[in-house]
């Protein structure tokens, strides 16, 4: 029987002088609230798909 996977969201904040950043960017389509998948060579949403190379 396989496990339950667990949330991973709470990578994506920290914490500073008692205030919370965010890690990633926000998707430019979809607005604050969508988080942008960092990758190797790109940022990619995993909702609309739009992508942004890295230079």
């Amino acid at each position: 029987m396989a496990g339950k996977k667990t949330s991973q969201k709470w990578k994506l904040y920290e914490v500073k002088d008692g205030k919370i950043s965010r890690k990633n960017r926000f998707c430019p389509r979809c607005g604050p609230g969508v988080f942008m998948a960092d990758h190797k060579n790109r940022w990619t949403c995993g909702r609309c798909g739009y992508t942004e190379w890295k230079k």
